[in-house]
């Protein structure tokens, strides 16, 4: 049975994904953003402006202001997500790191699956 969490029903080990990715501006970032939305490959995405990343890129070490991209997806669009970020996106190596909640709120994910093209695997 579903915990109850603040009166929420939750549901554990989802169908949710949260994708992180970065661009170097918040301009490139909303570009991506609303394409992923509008694609339904993502049903929202926060954008977290000015981190600093510190990273080895051909043999010496970086440091670069960047934006930082959290998109909401479901895990039957996961792959479509990745297949248009590598078209899409500007960085030569695109970050691409999926991670699955523990926990998510039935409505949250109803919503979710809803907005990033449904759950493809009852098509």
């Amino acid at each position: 049975m579903p915990a109850l969490h603040g009166g929420l029903t939750m549901s554990p080990m989802s169908d949710a994904r949260i994708v992180l990715t970065t661009v170097v501006s918040k301009d490139a970032a909303l570009t991506l953003a609303r394409t992923l939305v509008e694609e339904r490959l993502a049903a929202c995405v926060n954008i977290v402006d000015r981190i600093q990343s510190i990273y080895r890129w051909q043999g010496s070490i970086q440091q670069e202001a960047e934006v930082l991209l959290l998109i909401k997806t479901s895990a039957a669009q996961c792959d479509a997500l990745r297949a248009r970020l590598d078209e899409i996106h500007p960085y030569e190596v695109p970050e691409f790191i999926a991670i699955e909640p523990e926990t998510v709120s039935k409505p949250y994910l109803e919503w979710l699956i809803a907005e990033s093209g449904g759950d493809q695997d009852s098509d």
